[in-house]
């Protein structure tokens, strides 16, 4: 059955709300806990629940994640046996424009998906973190015949307002409403303070799918939106499904989470070196597949006294050294340096981030390849960090962005 599947990822957004991280990359290829990119979770679940066929569609600022997928992931798929994961970029065969929509941008490759000849496809945003088997998913659909389904699981209704969409489903879990993004969604029967939100997750079947998207197209009024149109508008005429969410996670809450804020983004990252992180990158049953770099192991350097290279409840990847400085509660992607007598404290460093002597960092997110020089603080004075130029977000994270670093401290 799973050879009549075919999967899209959406990976195209511009992340708007993730800047200045994505001011030169798109938010899929986004690093993420050091050693990953946030794109690797929707394909590691792809590759998990035995979906090969994949077309991984792109838009804005694509070029590190095409790199990423062409040195990572390209070597888990044999062609030869009908396995890929395609990156596509616009083709401009139907209309002229970029994408409208996450509805759209499956529209304007159609012609890709009705070439592949298959009997599904699983729509799949690439910039969630979560684990799950869309096998079941599919199964669930097959089971109830339905012609769309959608993964959905509780949230807050605090924390879904304005944020996700938000659907109603009657005992056999139909889906009988669905708002995208409302300010006051509607609660689950019982529980006042929870409502049911999409996960962005949708099973459709081929035909139905083309048939639908081809109507949406010539609407002028239409956002040209999944969310927003297209399944609000089949509800009531269509058997449309909510499929609760299976955590593959295997904790006690199920894991899920739109990185989409700066803030969101560096929770999720510190939640990984908490003494027992929410999410499990250790999993041995469900792994997550990335690109790892021919780097030798991490090295920590102690000399003498306080000159003594240490890192404690974090995580240092391969190719860096910590050399006499200390690191707490931080994630140090590959080939950091950390020098003498320097402090790093719940703080992301991605790759090539090279800390010098006596320099201070506190609850920050340094971008690629910025050279910190010797006694600097970052994270400290929010003032002083606002007048350099970085970004402080509401929570008090400052973020270095990846643009000129070396002039951030003339």
């Amino acid at each position: 059955m799973k050879q009549k599947v075919l999967a899209v990822i959406l990976a195209g957004g511009k992340g708007s709300r993730l800047e200045p991280l994505t001011r030169d990359r798109a938010k899929p290829a986004v690093p993420f806990g050091g050693a990953y990119r946030i794109i690797d979770f929707t394909l590691s679940n792809c590759y998990n629940s035995g979906l090969r066929k994949i077309l991984l569609l792109t838009q804005y600022k694509a070029l590190s994640l095409d790199r990423h997928i062409s040195m990572g992931w390209s070597r888990y798929f044999c062609r030869e046996m009908g396995e890929y994961v395609d990156v596509v970029p616009p083709q401009q065969y139907i209309a002229e424009s970029w994408y409208l929509g996450t509805a759209d941008a499956v529209y304007q490759n159609i012609f890709a998906l009705e070439n592949e000849k298959p009997e599904y496809v699983i729509v799949l945003a690439g910039d969630h973190i979560y684990k799950m088997d869309y096998g079941k998913m599919l199964q669930f659909h097959i089971d109830n015949r339905a012609e769309a389904t959608v993964a959905a699981l509780p949230v807050k209704t605090s924390l879904a307002s304005g944020q996700f969409g938000v659907l109603e489903i009657d005992l056999e879990e139909r889906i009988v409403g669905f708002e995208e993004k409302p300010l006051f969604p509607k609660t689950i029967p019982g529980k006042p303070d929870l409502c049911l939100a999409s996960m962005g997750v949708y099973v459709f079947n081929a035909e139905f799918l083309y048939e639908e998207l081809c109507k949406d197209a010539v609407y002028k009024d239409s956002k040209h939106d999944f969310g927003t149109n297209i399944i609000p508008s089949i509800i009531d005429t269509h058997r449309a499904f909510a499929f609760s969410f299976r955590d593959e996670n295997r904790k006690m809450e199920a894991y899920w989470r739109d990185v989409g804020t700066i803030d969101a983004f560096y929770d999720a990252n510190m939640d990984l070196v908490s003494v027992d992180p929410l999410l499990n990158l250790y999993d041995s049953d469900w792994p997550i597949y990335t690109y790892h770099p021919n780097l030798p192991p991490p090295k920590f350097v102690f000399a003498h006294g306080d000159r003594s290279g240490r890192a404690m409840d974090s995580i240092v990847c391969p190719g860096s050294i910590v050399s006499g400085g200390k690191v707490i509660s931080s994630i140090l992607g590959h080939r950091c340096r950390i020098n003498s007598f320097a402090k790093v404290e719940a703080s992301i460093l991605f790759a090539d981030v090279n800390v010098g002597r006596n320099a201070r960092i506190k609850n920050a997110i340094i971008d690629k390849g910025i050279a910190i020089p010797e006694g600097e603080t970052i994270g400290v004075d929010h003032e002083l960090d606002r007048k350099r130029g970085f970004a402080v977000t509401e929570k008090g994270i400052t973020v270095v962005a990846k643009f000129d670093g070396s002039d951030y401290f003339l």
